[in-house]
């Protein structure tokens, strides 16, 4: 009787154990991360293919051999935060382009959303939509969470290489965030 308790014991506590490591969709957080990118400066970019606005749909390798990226990843469009952010980014879009960048937002708003955003505060670069998160896990960071900030920066060379990874840990500020990269495209066409 008494090793039947112990056996049901060990039973729950195993079960619970296998609880702990299912997210909220069913999945293990094991088959999670081994979807994840962990990507590093020097990795060539994750390609995507994503709805936005203005473009209707974007191909990050169509950039390719014709200018650097500044890809952003921002948590929710008309937050504050994330509204200073875009302003920020438009009003030193020209910067950017003299140094032959691109800028691209990416979140998880939809299109429409994104739309009503871009034209209130007459964004001139394109926010895509990446709504099921495909695109933040390609470049590991699936739901915001985990070991990166849901606030991220990408700056892309023209060969589609990682060179500079903007995040908590190097941005203090949302300013960081824009100061540091374009910083880092005014040194590549040096």
């Amino acid at each position: 009787m008494k090793s039947d308790i112990s056996f049901l014991a060990v039973l729950f506590v195993l079960a619970m154990l296998a609880g702990c490591n299912k997210q909220a969709d069913g999945s293990s957080a094991a088959a999670a991360s081994a979807k994840r990118l962990d990507v590093k400066v020097g990795d060539m970019a994750p390609d995507f293919t994503l709805h936005g606005y203005p473009v209707d749909e974007l191909t990050l390798s169509s950039l390719r051999g014709q200018r650097a990226v500044v890809l952003y990843f921002y948590p929710r469009d008309k937050t504050p935060d994330c509204t200073t952010e875009a302003c920020t980014f438009r009003d030193t879009e020209a910067a950017f382009a003299r140094h032959g960048a691109a800028i691209i937002g990416v979140s998880s708003d939809g299109v429409e959303s994104h739309t009503l955003f871009a034209d209130e505060l007459s964004l001139p670069f394109p926010l895509l939509s990446d709504v099921d998160g495909t695109v933040r896990q390609l470049y590991g960071n699936p739901d915001g969470g985990g070991a990166l900030d849901p606030r991220i920066t990408y700056v892309i060379d023209k060969r589609g290489v990682i060179v500079e990874i903007i995040n908590g840990r190097r941005a203090q500020k949302l300013q960081d965030h824009i100061d540091l990269s374009l910083a880092t495209v005014a040194a590549l066409t040096k």
